[in-house]
């Protein structure tokens, strides 16, 4: 017995020194990461535009929970970064890089940060984010019908600045404007002009990234393999996009919208739904028409049972005046 109570006294022993130690460990990585950090990007402790933010800084928090949509990840039991870097420059996003490998730091890119499953804030092993929130300027050139959009900005900002230009051009990629472009733009990017003009990928003619040497590349410099990777396969895997170079489309003056909610147990919404099913690829191409289905209440059937009300909205986006689109609908959804 006295054996086995001396064996658990040195186990326990032995395990509060291996802790110590992983702890003293961390300690050491985290200091000499943020020492990496601040001596390599300028202007890094400013009060006014700081870029670095810590969990002792009073928006650390405000920061990271700005953009999380699915509030599973903004629990406290959820793994927090160690920092969040928010930079202004490339030479930021390279520092960070650079000194992330060095120390052994996973990193998180976040763009819009619209991911349900947290992959661009959340991990179970020492991380960073880089927020690109501060890399979000938007260049429209309506003569070369072209557009440079860093990686920050917002799908809802591309679509204003380029309205802001020109009323006869447009990018064909999502309808939350929210959203941000790095990410949607990496994994494909399906919208209301699709069915004419293909994902957003289809319209990228170019792009800026970082790859995990922390050199700056462009779609010559990068390869077309890469290009082709990052242009639908997720840009994560393969470095960090800081800015794509898009192709932007013709389109009308006048765009005409329309979303109309049916009860799914009515049959005429059935055969609606079922010509929907038949016809949708062979319309004309100006017209999206998408259903999607929402529950919307429960009811009580007559022997009391609990029942769902299912609603099939309709939402479209038709490329021309309302004449033209009744007369559409008329022909192929009488």
């Amino acid at each position: 017995m006295k054996y086995f109570a001396f064996f658990s006294s040195f186990a326990k022993i032995i395990v509060y020194i291996f802790s110590f130690v992983l702890a003293a460990s961390a300690t050491h990585i985290h200091e000499g990461f943020l020492h990496c950090l601040t001596s390599h990007i300028s202007n890094s402790t400013s009060t006014s535009n700081p870029i670095i933010y810590t969990p002792k800084n009073p928006s650390y928090l405000t920061i990271l929970n700005s953009s999380i949509q699915n509030p599973r990840f903004s629990s406290p039991s959820t793994p927090k970064p160690f920092l969040i870097v928010t930079p202004f420059h490339v030479s930021d996003v390279q520092a960070t890089v650079y000194c992330s490998k060095k120390h052994g730091m996973q990193i998180r890119t976040r763009s819009g940060g619209h991911d349900l499953e947290g992959l661009s804030y959340v991990s179970n092993v020492p991380f960073v984010i880089i927020d690109l929130r501060n890399l979000s300027s938007i260049n429209v050139d309506v003569e070369r019908k072209y557009a440079w959009v860093q990686a920050g900005a917002t799908i809802g900002e591309l679509y204003y600045r380029i309205a802001e230009r020109s009323e006869n051009l447009g990018f064909p990629a999502g309808d939350c404007h929210t959203v941000g472009v790095g990410g949607q733009f990496s994994g494909g990017g399906y919208g209301f002009l699709t069915r004419k003009y293909g994902v957003a990928v289809d319209n990228i003619l170019d792009a800026q990234l970082i790859n995990a040497e922390g050199r700056l590349h462009d779609r010559k410099s990068m390869g077309e393999d890469v290009f082709w990777a990052i242009s639908g396969g997720g840009a994560a895997s393969f470095g960090i996009i800081l800015a794509w170079k898009l192709r932007l489309v013709d389109v009308p003056t006048r765009v005409t919208v329309f979303q109309v909610n049916r009860n799914f147990e009515q049959n005429e919404t059935k055969k609606l739904f079922h010509r929907w099913q038949r016809r949708a690829d062979k319309v004309d191409e100006d017209l999206s028409f998408y259903p999607r289905f929402i529950t919307t209440a429960t009811s009580t059937d007559e022997e009391g049972n609990n029942k769902i009300i299912f609603v099939a909205s309709f939402r479209s986006t038709f490329n021309g005046g309302v004449d033209r689109l009744l007369q559409l609908m008329e022909n192929e959804f009488p």
